[in-house]
């Protein structure tokens, strides 16, 4: 710890979760001395090289940003130590594989806040998976070990969710949220050595996949409950479509707003193949 008291550490992640951490870790006080994040890369429609949202956050707040390609190289580790001493380091939704030769530099460990409660919803993406399969969420700090979300856990919580089935956008911000207060809860006796983790029950444990476009199909009569809850898990990236006909041609149509009325499903705004969202109500009249 510095001489004023305050942790210094370093913060991993290149999502949008990721930025939601950071913006209610800020407002507690708590804005890391380095973020380490993705390198610039082509993106949107012109495929323009531009930093990630996390680097951006970082560069807005003149905070120190490093985009190494990979971590498993001696030159990071040795550019981290350079700049250390570091008592914490802290993961969220990263996206590339940290080795013990960076997760083992700070005397306190590496910490991830995971968006599940673990064991259960391991891997890549376990907010998906959970408004999908789950009817309880919450999330976790754990360890970094060698496995993914496979470390010791320092604490977990259950976090109420209104509205369930939610939609990703909803979700990643509550999880994020309650994440980033729990870690700012914990971090002061766990730099002090107050606080044991405990070992997971890997035989309880369950795996997130990527997920592919046949995950993303559905049919308009398949039970309402399935379907709203694929429509909401991925309402935020390439969205759950179904396959309708007119005149003859197959058209795509993504559903990116839905709810059950007395046990049916009932869709309120899409987006069809080559199309603005919409009303349903307009697609159909459309389709007339």
């Amino acid at each position: 710890m510095t001489t004023n008291n305050k942790p210094r550490w370093v913060f991993f992640g290149s999502s949008h979760f990721s930025v939601i951490v950071l913006d209610e870790l800020k407002s507690l006080g708590l804005l890391p001395d380095l973020v380490i994040t993705t390198e610039d890369a082509a993106r949107g429609r012109g495929l323009e090289v531009k930093p990630g949202e996390v680097k951006e956050w970082a560069v807005k707040r003149n905070l120190q940003v490093l985009t190494p390609a990979s971590l498993k190289n001696e030159e990071i580790v040795t550019v981290l130590k350079s700049l250390g001493p570091w008592d914490v380091f802290l993961v969220a939704s990263y996206g590339k594989i940290i080795p013990c030769s960076v997760f083992e530099i700070p005397r306190a460990k590496t910490l991830n806040i995971h968006p599940s409660l673990l064991p259960k919803f391991r891997g890549p993406t376990p907010i998906e998976s959970a408004i999908l399969f789950e009817n309880e969420m919450g999330v976790t700090i754990m360890e970094i070990d060698e496995q993914v979300d496979h470390g010791n856990i320092v604490i977990k919580k259950i976090v109420p969710v209104p509205h369930w089935p939610a939609y990703y956008k909803d979700l990643e911000e509550i999880l994020a949220i309650e994440g980033a207060r729990l870690f700012s809860k914990i971090l002061p006796e766990w730099l002090e050595g107050k606080i044991s983790a405990t070992k997971q029950d890997h035989d309880s444990a369950t795996f997130t996949k990527k997920f592919a476009k046949p995950d993303l199909l559905f049919s308009l009569t398949d039970p309402a409950e399935n379907t709203l809850r694929k429509i909401r898990a991925f309402s935020e990236n390439r969205g759950a479509y179904f396959i309708t006909n007119h005149q003859g041609k197959e058209i795509r149509v993504i559903a990116t707003k839905a709810k059950i009325v007395d046990g049916h499903l009932v869709l309120e705004r899409v987006k069809p193949e080559g199309k603005k969202e919409m009303n349903y109500d307009d697609f159909k009249r459309g389709l007339k």
